[in-house]
């Protein structure tokens, strides 16, 4: 009887274990899948076929980004190893190159578009009847905004309630308009460049968007659905050697991540991570920061850490990418990315 009831508590570990696992999943983002325009956003055919290749002989389960965000939002336990595979901007070769490879191997995809620039036949994006094409052949398209703004960026002279209704114009009429044209209106707001501040992520959450940017990491149940992440697997990301960890990777199970803002005039800004369970040690938790080597780290208690940069953050761009490899999972790494916008003080 004894071995019994022990056999049926290591079940019920195994069944949690395999649960809180299947709970991540990781996003890719391409843009390009092209030998002729800029490296730094694209990826040959041939490295897109290799990357696709791997997720189909690694058994990974390759599902619509719709289903990915439901399955999170409800709490639902998704297959292990899941991802979900997205482009940006709606470019031509999209269709040219990489809807036949994808077509190929069965997976499903979605393209963020810009709608007044489609509206406008720009040349190097495609127009509306060829996305109804790939929409009728299982693509989904979704909102990059109107016409691909800095979206937090206010104009000259510009009082905070009138960027609002400008930004909130912007995205009402993109998903009108992609609903007008596609026939679907997916709740989902990919910012342009990968940029975002609070207070657009309070406006994408009023309009009950789910908002999707540009800095790495897995996804979960807690991450915070106006600021997903996404690995760029385009340009020096395409090198699978280095592809392959991150879509092994891991979402951190946070119970709060705490910052001023992402987009800030302070060159030395911190966030503090409190972690509701922490399947990893703590002497192994590690951030680094763009260009500037490790960050410095300061442990408030079991489950809470602040990191901070050494040195002084360069206007622009910069991350925090913070990683921890599983007890559990042999192999596999925790992954969250904190990105910053850093702008001089007379521009914020």
């Amino acid at each position: 009887m004894r071995s019994i009831k022990w056999f049926h508590v290591l079940v019920l570990i195994l069944v949690l274990f395999n649960t809180r696992t299947g709970l991540a999943a990781v996003i890719l983002q391409y843009h390009h899948v092209s030998e002729k325009l800029p490296a730094v956003t694209s990826v040959s055919e041939a490295t897109f076929r290799q990357h696709l290749n791997f997720l189909k002989s690694e058994q990974f389960s390759v599902i619509a980004l719709d289903e990915l965000i439901q399955q999170l939002q409800a709490g639902k336990t998704l297959p292990p190893k899941t991802v979900a595979i997205t482009f940006d901007d709606g470019y031509l070769n999209n269709m040219e190159a990489a809807a036949p490879i994808l077509e190929q191997f069965g997976y499903p995809y979605t393209i963020f578009v810009n709608p007044k620039l489609i509206d406008e036949k720009k040349g190097y994006v495609m127009s509306w009847p060829q996305l109804r094409q790939l929409s009728k052949r299982g693509a989904l398209i979704a909102n990059h905004s109107a016409q691909h703004d800095y979206l937090h960026l206010k104009k000259a002279g510009e009082s905070q309630a009138q960027w609002r209704s400008r930004i909130r114009q912007d995205l009402v009429w993109s998903q009108a308009r992609i609903k007008e044209e596609i026939g679907h209106d997916l709740p989902y707001i990919a910012y342009p460049y990968g940029e975002f501040d609070r207070p657009l992520q309070d406006l994408v959450a009023e309009l009950g968007l789910v908002g999707i940017g540009q800095h790495s990491g897995a996804v979960g149940p807690d991450s915070d659905f106006t600021r997903l992440p996404r690995f760029p697997a385009s340009g020096i990301y395409a090198n699978l050697s280095t592809l392959k960890t991150k879509l092994y990777s891991l979402a951190f199970s946070l119970a709060k991540a705490d910052y001023q803002d992402s987009v800030t005039d302070n060159r030395t800004p911190s966030i503090t991570l409190t972690f509701k369970e922490m399947d990893f040690y703590q002497n192994q938790f590690a951030c680094f920061v763009s260009g500037l080597g490790k960050a410095d780290l300061t442990w408030q208690g079991e489950k809470t850490v602040t990191i901070t940069t050494p040195k002084p953050l360069s206007s622009g761009r910069s991350r925090y990418n913070c990683t921890a490899p599983s007890k559990r999972f042999s192999g596999q790494f925790y992954w969250y990315s904190q990105p910053w916008v850093v702008t001089d003080a007379s521009q914020h």
